[in-house]
């Protein structure tokens, strides 16, 4: 069994249908809860989904309402679960950034990055894998590569 943290973008295709790649964020995450993996969140995570669902479209959002975003929000944290907040999460954080110079927009996929190591969880699936370039103890994996392995 494999623990994966389910990165942002990929929440928010997996919870919206009409997204071109929802089809394949779904179809990656089946395969992994079929073969027993495990799929997590974090707090995080559910604040960058509400910051583009609430988002009106025209600025790259949804365009939700604040009450289907809580019901995505809320059957999210049912099927998968949310790692605790502790404060070593931030040690961990200030560590990797300052050991691995990141500076600006990273510094929020280092986070994640942090929250993943206190919580023992060692891959991400996402979409962007370069968002997690050079951060050590970091398994990438694009949802393309679970389902290409399916195939094989």
């Amino acid at each position: 069994m494999t623990k994966y943290l389910l990165d942002t973008n990929i929440v928010l295709r997996f919870s919206n249908p009409s997204d071109k790649q929802h089809g394949l964020v779904t179809e990656a995450v089946a395969i992994l809860l079929m073969r027993a993996d495990e799929c997590y969140l974090t707090a995080q995570v559910a604040i960058e989904f509400w910051v583009v669902a609430t988002r009106p479209v025209d600025v790259n959002g949804l365009g939700w309402s604040v009450e289907q975003t809580r019901s995505v929000v809320d059957q999210l944290i049912e099927r998968f679960p949310v790692v605790d907040e502790s404060s070593q999460i931030f040690a961990t954080w200030l560590t990797l950034v300052t050991e691995n110079y990141i500076k600006g927009k990273r510094v929020h996929d280092v986070r994640l990055a942090a929250a993943m190591s206190v919580s023992s969880i060692r891959h991400i699936l996402t979409l962007n894998p370069t968002d997690f370039a050079g951060i050590p103890s970091v398994v990438v994996v694009h949802p393309q590569g679970i389902v290409d392995s399916e195939l094989e």
